[in-house]
């Protein structure tokens, strides 16, 4: 047996161990209160050059869920002033990781106006942990609504939790919930977001098909190794999506 060494086979074990490392360094640089004049450039110009704010300044991508929830992109300090203007009294940032410009003015906006800025940190390209959805029903009914929850674009994990919050908050079905999900919003089913409505349709096959309610399912059947080894997304949409328009 002979073991391969080399350039190739250590990059291959040197990147992950990179890429976090740099990630960390984001997460300390932002990770803390905005110093001076020159500080709080360079979080508008992170937020609107690197996080691609540039565009939610034109469209926030908001939309209504239900009474006391709305859906959109990562807001900017203005937006986030119309909406407590609006009556919201929570935002739910799905993103985590807080490696942008955009999180030092969220939070520094949100503290300034008594609005209360939490955490519910989902992923749009891997199958939904089921630990966390787990927690969702609790997580909601201790919301302080109105309430604004958001991902980066609007898209995809903001659709994916309007989904979960139709769900088991609010109890509709999963078909009426499963429209949060839709190209309307800007995601996409056949890229590697796809995931999340392959995820849905996996309860209809497995769950309510033999009359098992969506959390009775979620805590004893789903898979979540199976659903990613199931799901293929395409090749072309995954190039709209991941390549030209940069979606987390």
């Amino acid at each position: 047996m002979t073991f391969q060494t080399g350039p190739k086979v250590l990059n291959r074990f040197r990147k992950p161990a990179v890429r976090r490392a740099r990630r960390m360094a984001r997460i300390a640089r932002w990770n803390k209160p905005i110093e001076g004049t020159l500080g709080r450039l360079r979080a508008w110009a992170n937020m609107l050059l690197v996080d691609h704010g540039v565009f939610r300044l034109i469209y926030l991508n908001k939309h209504r869920v239900s009474e006391r929830l709305w859906r959109t992109a990562q807001p900017a300090p203005h937006q986030i002033e119309a909406l407590a203007a609006q009556g919201v009294r929570t935002i739910i940032n799905l993103r985590g990781g807080r490696e942008h410009g955009s999180w030092q003015l969220q939070k520094e906006t949100c503290e300034r106006l008594g609005i209360h800025l939490t955490e519910f940190v989902v992923r749009s390209r891997g199958a939904p942990d089921r630990k966390t959805l787990l927690k969702a029903k609790e997580f909601f009914e201790g919301v302080e609504y109105p309430a604004v929850m958001h991902c980066k674009s609007g898209a995809d994990r903001a659709g994916f939790m309007a989904a979960l919050y139709l769900i088991v908050h609010e109890g509709e079905s999963v078909d009426e919930a499963q429209k949060q999900l839709h190209m309307r919003y800007g995601h996409f089913r056949f890229s590697k977001t796809g995931i999340l409505d392959a995820f849905f349709d996996m309860y209809r096959r497995e769950g309510e098909a033999n009359g098992m309610p969506f959390l009775t399912w979620l805590e004893t059947t789903y898979d979540a190794k199976r659903l990613e080894q199931e799901f293929r997304p395409g090749f072309w949409s995954n190039i709209l999506v991941d390549r030209i328009m940069r979606r987390e």
